[in-house]
């Protein structure tokens, strides 16, 4: 199973992440299960609910935020493929902290943005609860 967005989706998570530097950016990933894959649909920007001093290492999408998610997703015969969220100065790589708070199955894009700029976004999805596997994600010219 891999993800596909299209190139205007993923400039949206790279817009919004960029902007929240130097803190991390996130939001939530909508779609379907299409042929075993998943198809990003739509992308929900949101805020970061971590106190300041925390937000330039963690992330913390607002509960309404994520129940807004749940029910946009529901009204448009979508669910939640997942999330993203941005790593100032650091590799897109998962954390231990990213891993302890992540679920099974779900997508986590992860962009490194660094001196205010996006370098590389990867795909991960959590395997059992101890680590992270890169994730097939393939970027199309669609909307």
């Amino acid at each position: 199973m891999g993800l596909t967005l299209s190139a205007k989706q993923m400039a949206q998570i790279v817009r919004h992440c960029e902007l929240a530097y130097p803190y991390e950016g996130c939001g939530i990933l909508l779609g379907r299960v299409e042929n075993g894959d998943k198809t990003v649909k739509e992308v929900l920007p949101t805020g970061n609910a971590c106190k300041a001093g925390s937000r330039y290492n963690r992330y913390l999408i607002p509960p309404e935020d994520l129940l807004h998610g749940e029910l946009q997703a529901e009204e448009r015969g979508l669910q939640v493929l997942g999330y993203f969220h941005s790593h100032p100065n650091h590799p897109p790589r998962p954390s231990v902290f990213d891993r302890e708070h992540a679920w099974p199955w779900y997508s986590y894009l992860i962009t490194s943005v660094t001196k205010g700029k996006a370098v590389a976004t990867c795909a991960w999805r959590l395997q059992g609860r101890t680590a992270f596997y890169k994730e097939e994600m393939r970027i199309t010219n669609g909307e």
